[in-house]
């Protein structure tokens, strides 16, 4: 049944990815879907940690909550949700290859159920592709394939910020647009083979700080243990100490914060439509290949994304402002949460001088 179209599809259910950065990178397949059938209302069936993200998307109507979290079948819970679902939709799309994640467009019996070939996915799914991964090598190239589409600089993400909202945000925080600010994203939920080290976004941010800018650490409630580490290390460590920041040394002497006025740590303290909005801020981000890489991709600030044990060649910031920092070892990309050989050579060996030079370079 490859050969169906959008064209009766008026009402679309996108069964949703798992992640934030497939998250953000899902929008493609959404703005394909509009351009083809701009009347067309997309919902999206994902968790609702992906509410603050997809309400930034204009392309999506409304979210569909997934009662269930990752890796759970929950085959009652899925049944109830598509029995509650039937009529509503002409046409899903499955993101997820996996069989639990195309049971609820099928309980819905949705008509055109659409979805790449995966695991015992016949008959679940009855508009199945078939994966080419020479001709597909990037994961945004495959979500918009389902609907026939090429990714394009058109389709890329790009999630909508209000100036209204960000100037209350940052009232709220505390915090402000001027000096200019380094955002810095150290943490990695997939695992330590992704993280750079602290002690390299350290000497970046002390170079920033040198010059005048702000530095704001972002993350997670997960991330909190070594973002408070790298935000101590900040303060503790002459390196960035008051009397050595050069440009800053007066306004930090005079100001009652110290170098809190310039490093604010704001690890678990925002929501991702706030985060959104902070990246949107920055005028340089500093990240590790993880969700808020995405985040600050989909708002174009300027950014340098450090890759380790992952590939940029499949999941890669989709946005013209942002460059890759990696070694490109024998060893990698492995794809292992932790360095197999124990060294993480990836990551380790690749220093804060060559981010600086990406981030310091003349084609921006």
């Amino acid at each position: 049944m490859t050969a169906q179209t959008l064209a009766n599809a008026q009402s679309i259910l996108i069964v949703g990815p798992a992640w934030v950065g497939d998250m953000v990178m899902a929008q493609a397949l959404y703005k394909a879907i509009k351009s083809k059938q701009p009347d067309s209302t997309i919902d999206v069936l994902a968790p609702d940690w992906s509410a603050g993200i997809l309400e930034r998307m204009p392309e999506v109507r409304s979210l569909i909550r997934m009662p269930l979290g990752h890796g759970q079948l929950g085959w009652g819970a899925r049944r109830n949700l598509g029995v509650q679902l039937r009529g509503k939709y002409d046409r899903a799309y499955v993101l997820p290859n996996s069989w639990k994640s195309a049971l609820v467009p099928w309980f819905a019996k949705i008509p055109i159920r659409t979805g790449y070939l995966g695991e015992w996915r016949y008959g679940l799914l009855n508009d199945i592709h078939r994966l080419d991964t020479a001709r597909m090598p990037r994961l945004v190239d495959r979500y918009v394939g389902l609907c026939g589409s090429r990714f394009s600089p058109t389709t890329s993400p790009s999630l909508a910020v209000e100036d209204d909202g960000r100037l209350r945000l940052l009232e709220a925080l505390g915090l402000k647009a001027d000096p200019p600010v380094l955002a810095l994203c150290p943490g990695a939920e997939y695992g330590p083979a992704k993280r750079w080290p602290l002690r390299s976004y350290s000497e970046v941010a002390r170079r920033h700080l040198e010059r005048g800018w702000q530095v704001w650490i972002l993350g997670s409630e997960k991330d909190a243990a070594p973002n408070r580490e790298l935000f101590l290390s900040m303060h503790e460590k002459r390196e960035v100490h008051s009397q050595t920041i050069g440009q800053n040394a007066a306004q930090l002497a005079s100001s009652p914060k110290g170098l809190n006025a310039f490093v604010v740590n704001l690890t678990g303290q925002t929501t991702l439509a706030q985060a959104v909005d902070l990246l949107s801020v920055a005028k340089r981000i500093v990240s590790n290949d993880s969700g808020l890489m995405h985040l600050g991709a989909a708002v174009d600030t300027q950014m340098v994304a450090v890759y380790g044990s992952s590939d940029p060649s499949y999941t890669p910031p989709l946005s013209t402002r942002s460059r890759i920092a990696r070694l490109g070892l024998p060893c990698s990309p492995c794809f292992k949460k932790t360095c197999p050989f124990g060294h993480t050579d990836c990551l380790n060996k690749l220093g804060a001088e060559e981010v600086m030079k990406l981030l310091d370079g003349s084609d921006w």
